[in-house]
């Protein structure tokens, strides 16, 4: 079955980095949009960013747009995404998901998530 498994989570003061990553397994990793999403504490679930199958074009909530990056890698399965300049609104569980189609729809997958936790 398919597998998504969030890994790279803690505490970290604001203005620190954490890289994320997801390890897929169970689908054909390269023809899936990967995105990242997170909840925080009493709010919705929102994106955070997304990386489509090739040609593995990006997408950014304004939110993190300039301090987050996300990348895959095909070969490996993984999907990760780079947070820099930590703020502590950043606060959040982070989720891995995955959807045949281009990312702006319904998630076919989702990984347990990962917690950030920033403290000003």
């Amino acid at each position: 079955q398919v597998q998504l498994v969030e890994s790279g989570g803690g505490s970290v003061q604001a203005g620190g980095s954490l890289r994320l990553s997801c390890a897929a397994s169970g689908l054909t990793f390269s023809i899936y949009t990967m995105g990242w999403f997170r909840q925080a504490p009493g709010k919705e679930r929102e994106f955070v960013a997304r990386i489509t199958r090739s040609p593995s074009s990006q997408y950014y909530a304004d939110s993190v747009k300039g301090r987050f990056i996300i990348s895959r890698d095909n070969a490996k399965n993984t999907v990760s995404l780079q947070m820099n300049s930590l703020k502590p609104e950043d606060t959040a569980i982070y989720y891995c998901a995955a959807t045949t189609g281009w990312g702006s729809g319904d998630y076919n997958y989702w990984g347990q998530g990962t917690q950030v936790t920033v403290s000003s």
